[in-house]
């Protein structure tokens, strides 16, 4: 199968999609209205409530959500064949992931900016708030930990991303300063960050640059100790400053390297060697249902809700802006999963060559098969328009790393928030301010993360990914709830929900035996408390459900009136 041939059926199966089913969705269902206020302007603080221009607001979201989730997923899914990966990517996008991350969005813009979770107590009740925010608050640790070392892993692995990545920062607070102290084009401000950022990556190219092992003589664990500060200074710096106009930047990156790959892959036009499918792979998990926890990001994650929810509500500036931000957001990163799929089975030039990468699931699953795969497979496309390999695969690398660390940094953000809601509901005064949350969600990552010189994370990395997709359903059953107590269509929401809380619940329990057979008893007890608090919050969401009319801690009247508030002015 020619690799061109799939990207442009994806690319237009993307564009209807949104704008048929994204439009039913945004207007039949969730009624959009532009003149709603937002929590953006109701709360307006110039910290973490701005509101902002769609255009930078969807590259702050889109680079947020996508961080490493949807490359690493897809490079290592690929080895079931190329055929089931892309159905998933496309379809999941299209009828779950996309709705997830929109639904979402505008449930916390309906309800004061508040998280998902924080919105459980009022839809379901607050023991299904506080299970949520500490399922929540524990997937963020291990993000934390772990996307630390997977920077510092990268900035090992390819030198040439170091300068770069970091000349970006100065960069991107000059771009944030440029648009909210001086008014300026945003275009024009993210243009010349751009270029700047180019030219640092060929610098870069030809100036690698290795850490040395400063901290308990370990180059990675230096970085993550390194990371895991400038993620803390990052999460408590007003979000215009460094945050969002660093997504900003990171999205014109990525587009301008899906162009590069797509135009390589119209002049070499690569076939794809890999398999459409191929099961019976040595010493991996059953094809279904891993599948849909293998890849996450680039089809549907519960991280995303979190973003959703957590900062990018807050600098919404009109309701409408959401069908762009978080539908077409989505559908993005959808498409940036299947260039990654593309790359890691066209890219290899032969079946041998692919094969004895894939040749068993520990061989492929390793981080730096991965990654290198969509690197090499990335770099080859570009080497195709006359780039010269070492900075291809520079570019490449660079475009990665700049995504897992605006995951990161975000995930930070997002962090400190459910910090100060816990902190608030027990009473920890402490903790319940900005700098307080913040610095005990790097002090607990630090924790985690010093465990085996900076590894730590890896321990309960395998728990990550089911219990990631597990939120995702779990958002769309609050949601689901959302609209049925609205007497609205649900069935949109409610088949992704059954579905997703199915797949990941089967593959908890299949992990969870697989764990025992190991005597592996920290990952068994962790998931045997993680699916009890899933039921858990089913139940309770069951019993709501069942008497819509009623539930605790929450008045339809006041449902219904926040859901037609219109007419306010956001000035």
């Amino acid at each position: 199968m020619n690799s061109l041939v799939i990207a442009v059926l994806v690319f237009f199966a993307y564009l209807i999609a949104y704008r048929t089913y994204g439009t039913f969705i945004s207007q039949k269902i969730f009624g959009l209205d532009p003149d709603r206020l937002t929590p953006a302007h109701r709360y307006k603080d110039d910290k973490d409530f701005v509101p902002s221009n769609k255009w930078v607001l969807f590259g702050h979201h889109f680079t947020t959500i996508s961080g490493a989730g949807p490359i690493v997923g897809p490079a290592i899914a690929v080895i079931w064949g190329w055929v089931p990966a892309l159905i998933w990517v496309v379809f999941g996008t299209i009828f779950l992931g996309a709705i997830h991350d929109f639904g979402s969005l505008v449930l916390s813009a309906r309800h004061q900016g508040k998280s998902v979770s924080a919105i459980t107590e009022e839809l379901i009740g607050p023991r299904a708030r506080t299970l949520f925010l500490l399922l929540t608050a524990f997937a963020l640790l291990i993000v934390l930990a772990v996307f630390a070392l997977i920077i510092a892993l990268l900035f090992n692995m390819f030198p040439g991303s170091v300068l770069p990545i970091w000349l970006e920062i100065p960069v991107a607070i000059a771009v944030g300063y440029w648009i909210y102290r001086k008014s300026g084009n945003h275009v024009v401000g993210g243009t010349v960050a751009v270029i700047l950022l180019y030219i640092f990556v060929v610098i870069g190219t030809y100036v690698p640059l290795k850490m040395p092992g400063l901290i308990m003589g370990n180059p990675i664990y230096t970085w993550v100790v390194i990371l895991l500060i400038y993620s803390y200074i990052a999460s408590t710096l007003p979000v215009w400053v460094l945050l969002q106009p660093r997504d900003y930047i990171n999205s014109h990156q990525l587009f301008i390297v899906l162009i590069l790959m797509v135009l390589g892959v119209i002049v070499a036009r690569p076939t794809i060697v890999a398999p459409a499918f191929r099961m019976g792979i040595a010493d991996a998990p059953m094809f279904i249902p891993f599948l849909f926890v293998v890849i996450a990001c680039g089809a549907i994650s519960g991280f995303h809700s979190m973003a959703a929810s957590g900062t990018t509500v807050k600098q919404l500036d009109k309701e409408t802006d959401a069908k762009l931000i978080g539908y077409g957001g989505m559908l993005t990163e959808g498409f940036l999963a299947t260039m990654v799929i593309l790359a890691c089975t066209a890219g290899f030039g032969s079946l041998s060559a692919w094969s004895a990468h894939y040749v068993s699931w520990t061989v492929a699953d390793g981080l730096g098969a991965k990654v290198g795969a969509f690197v090499n497979g990335g770099g080859s496309f570009l080497t195709a328009l006359g780039i010269p390999q070492q900075i291809a695969f520079t570019i490449v690398a660079v475009m990665v790393v700049s995504f897992a660390a605006t995951t990161m940094d975000s995930a930070t953000r997002i962090q400190r928030y459910i910090i100060a809601e816990l902190a608030q509901s027990f009473k920890i005064k402490p903790l319940a301010t900005p700098t307080g949350a913040a610095l005990f969600a790097i002090v607990t990552a630090f924790v985690l993360a010093s465990i085996n010189q900076g590894r730590g994370g890896m321990i309960l990395w395998p728990l990550f990914g089911a219990s990631n997709q597990l939120m995702a359903g779990l958002a769309l059953l609050v949601i689901t709830v959302w609209l049925v107590r609205l007497r609205k269509p649900s069935l949109y929401t409610a088949i992704p929900m059954v579905f997703m809380i199915a797949m990941t619940t089967w593959a908890m329990v299949a992990s969870l035996m697989n764990y025992l057979k190991q005597g592996n008893m920290l990952l068994s007890f962790l998931s045997v408390i993680i699916i009890l608090l899933e039921v858990w919050v089913i139940i309770e969401a069951v019993i709501v459900l069942s008497n819509p009319g009623k539930g605790p801690a929450y008045r339809m009247e006041e449902a219904i009136r926040r859901d037609s508030w219109a007419g306010l002015s956001r000035e």
